[in-house]
């Protein structure tokens, strides 16, 4: 039976500060030709709204509007057209780009791929996805910034490091932590190795025992370690003053990008802890009790899914944090190399990358965080590289996640021979 479509379809191909909207009635044929949308314009957006309607009444039917993801630009867009009464779904721009150039010639412009988005609105098996509530946008702004100011900060705590090899070698091998906050202080307060050798040691002692708060006794060990190392600094270095201050800007780079991580996360508790009774945070919480899962990696793995109810089986969570293997196969040909797809969210995959390293650490004291993974881990290091096994401690950790999530209650750690008895008594 062939798919009759009962609606109107409009594609949006939207940029920054305009879009193109293309119209097609059910036969496929342009209602008007496609027109630009300026973003800033009430007029152009009036009239878009009013060629949509005229449409609908013409042909007595709805519309759906397709917009192509465009990470942060159709935001706006949406919630425009959502608020006037419209049916707006999102398409994955995966799904668009493997639909260009299905004809003969090669055809690249705006107006083209708005007419292109609309015609795939009329596809019957077109996967898409509507806007996340407000709690969940919020949350994912914050905890895409959270990650975008760490990784900013790493790379001025990698410059800082650079310098301190010019000027001060020996200095990291005082601190493991160059920008923990004693070393920060000694670096404002004694930047130079002259500086340290020639100051009182009780006045150094006394601020590594401060800010370390580990009395005086570890800030003589400590202090005799940094003037030691201040001695031998005079003997192998570039002793440049302009070094010093680049060191200095960026430990004010560093101070600043710790005040702002701090303010994100703070924001993010807030966030969640005025909303306890959503369905949202308790799906937060039920991550939050898998051993090697944190607080800030269970919100972020929540806001990257956002409906969890799009997902049916396990296998498609895990490739939606593009961990699934990319299958290249072609004929009787077979590909050996076989590598993570990479396609989905990337800080999904960071985070799920992260768990998956936490889960088989040990404790202190040798116990496992989370035994079964980690045994798992040592198992399949036998026989794999470390990375690939895992890989396979990812897809594991994905498999937990869609679990809790699917089961609507916190984990509980079974080892495999538990799961396979309770499978055979539930069945």
């Amino acid at each position: 039976m062939l798919f009759q479509p009962d609606y109107i379809s409009v594609g949006v191909d939207v940029a920054a500060d305009f879009s193109w909207f293309s119209i097609l009635t059910p036969d496929g044929r342009e209602f008007r030709k496609p027109f630009k949308v300026e973003h800033d314009n009430t007029d152009s957006l009036k009239n878009a709204v009013l060629a949509i309607k005229e449409a609908e009444e013409l042909y007595s039917m709805k519309s759906k509007t397709f917009l192509e993801s465009t990470g942060i630009y159709h935001f706006p867009l949406f919630r425009h057209l959502k608020d006037l009464g419209f049916e707006v779904f999102i398409i994955n721009p995966l799904i668009t780009n493997s639909n260009k150039n299905v004809g003969i010639r090669k055809v690249k412009n705006d107006k083209f791929d708005a007419k292109r988005i609309a015609a795939l609105g009329y596809s019957p098996d077109l996967k898409v996805s509507v806007m996340p509530i407000d709690l969940i946008m919020n949350l994912r702004v914050l905890c895409r910034e959270y990650y975008s100011l760490v990784d900013h900060r790493s790379a001025y705590v990698i410059k800082l490091k650079t310098q301190l090899s010019i000027v001060f070698p020996g200095y990291k091998k005082v601190f493991s932590d160059v920008t923990g906050a004693t070393s920060i202080q000694i670096l404002k307060h004694f930047p130079t190795p002259e500086d340290i050798i020639n100051a009182e040691p009780g006045t150094i002692m006394d601020l590594i025992a401060i800010t370390s708060r580990k009395g005086l006794k570890f800030a003589k060990t400590k202090y005799d370690v940094l003037y030691d190392a201040a001695t031998k600094a005079l003997n192998f270095r570039y002793n440049l003053s302009s070094v010093y201050e680049v060191i200095d800007i960026h430990l004010s780079f560093i101070e600043v990008l710790d005040s702002k991580i701090d303010s994100v996360l703070s924001k993010i508790q807030d966030f969640v802890d005025k909303n306890s009774k959503e369905e949202f945070v308790k799906q937060i919480e039920y991550l939050d009790s898998i051993p090697g899962v944190g607080f800030l990696s269970a919100v972020t793995l929540m806001c990257e899914i956002g409906d969890f109810s799009a997902f049916s089986k396990p296998k498609q969570l895990f490739a939606y944090f593009g961990v699934d293997p990319a299958v290249n196969e072609s004929g009787k040909f077979k590909g050996t190399k076989i590598s993570m797809s990479k396609r989905g969210t990337r800080i999904g995959r960071r985070v799920l990358y992260a768990i998956a390293l936490a889960s088989v650490r040990t404790k202190r004291n040798g116990e496992a965080i989370n035994p079964v993974l980690h045994d798992y881990y040592q198992e399949k290091k036998l026989s794999k590289p470390k990375k690939v096994a895992l890989g396979a401690v990812m897809h594991k950790v994905s498999n937990i996640i869609f679990a809790v999530l699917r089961d609507k209650k916190p984990f509980e750690l079974k080892t495999p021979a538990q799961h396979k008895l309770d499978y055979l008594q539930a069945a």
